[in-house]
């Protein structure tokens, strides 16, 4: 089953992801089932092809028919071996699906419930991080919904000592969606109340200067790195404009840095992968500042986050990097789907 949409503010990424892997996969080889979330959280079986789910008019079509959760866990009239859940966000990759995956004994594609929502929750991400001691992170502190966002200004402006810009972020978000960057004190209230809109935590962190490198991380219990990949944004930042919509923003594969510093990025990639209790697949991305040479050649890793559901669409880097680490897109898939087979 192809699972896709869902009540959540990446919903049109994920049906993206989800026509672009209606394009890649072998039908020949898989009886296909396509389950589509309404925003307003119906679910619907479909036949829909890829671009009527990539454009969202797959909903107004007379063939849907209604898909019935089962007390007991499952579908109703549905026999189902696996579940590719491609849905990002809340109530997609923050461990609720994969919950009730698990209670209805259905194998799926990805991380579990603890580690899907320990991935998602970027506070929780860093302090797992910070107590493994694996990687520098960005100082931050975090701030609750409901506070004072005035007072709650002020006490963030002392500690980070008056030194802007800085980031303000949901906790509980993914594609960039409620991030600001603060250049100013005056801004700080405004994007909290931004980030509150998204998730009741928010994360404010310090700019990291340097360069934005992903890898794809692809396993259960061996898992393996691919190489690393480089995002230059068209806009001021990555966010959810530059990702999806800004022809200006480019991906990259990175070949200008010593061999030693590439396994180094990638070896880390693998240690928080494993440390989060990640399966099957996720991308992690780091920040790399130039070293003491004034170069990138002795620069230092930044870990930033790790997203166990990245995005699947034909612009996105989890599948550029393993096509470019040798495994093409619908072997991707095919891999995916085995690894979600296995047993735990």
């Amino acid at each position: 089953m192809l699972l896709f949409g869902g009540v959540s503010s990446e919903h049109e990424v994920s049906r993206t992801s989800a026509a672009s892997v209606l394009e890649h996969i072998d039908t020949d080889k898989y009886e296909l089932i396509k389950v589509g979330i309404t925003k307003e959280g119906r679910w619907m079986r479909t036949d829909a092809d890829s671009e009527a789910i990539a454009d969202g008019s797959w909903e107004n079509l007379e063939s849907n028919d209604d898909v019935y959760l089962l007390p007991g866990g499952g579908f109703a009239g549905i026999d189902v071996d696996v579940v590719f859940p491609l849905l990002h966000g809340r109530n997609g990759e923050d461990g609720r699906m994969q919950g009730f995956l698990a209670i209805a004994g259905i194998p799926f594609v990805g991380s579990d419930s603890t580690s899907s929502a320990a991935c998602m929750d970027k506070a929780i991400t860093k302090a797992v991080i910070d107590q493994a001691e694996v990687c520098e992170q960005a100082k931050c502190c975090i701030a609750h919904k409901g506070c004072d966002v005035e007072e709650s200004s002020v006490v963030i402006g002392d500690f980070f000592e008056g030194k802007f810009p800085l980031f303000v972020k949901p906790a509980n978000a993914g594609s960039s969606v409620g991030i600001t960057k603060v250049k100013t004190f005056k801004e700080l209230p405004e994007a909290l109340r931004v980030a509150f809109a998204e998730d009741t935590k928010a994360i404010v962190e310090e700019t990291i200067e340097g360069r934005e490198m992903e890898v794809a991380v692809l396993g259960n219990g061996d898992p393996q790195a691919s190489c690393v990949g480089e995002i230059i944004s068209a806009n001021e930042f990555y966010d959810y404009v530059a990702k999806y919509d800004d022809v200006g923003s480019e991906t990259s594969i990175v070949t200008d840095l010593p061999y030693t510093l590439e396994d180094e990025i990638r070896e880390t990639a693998v240690q928080i992968f494993q440390i989060m209790g990640c399966r099957g697949l996720a991308r992690v991305d780091f920040f790399l500042r130039k070293g003491p040479s004034g170069t990138y050649d002795d620069g230092e890793l930044v870990f930033n986050e790790i997203n166990t559901m990245p995005g699947f669409t034909k612009i996105s880097m989890y599948p550029q990097l393993w096509e470019e680490s040798g495994i093409p897109y619908g072997q991707l898939i095919d891999t995916l789907i085995e690894l979600a087979m296995e047993d735990e």
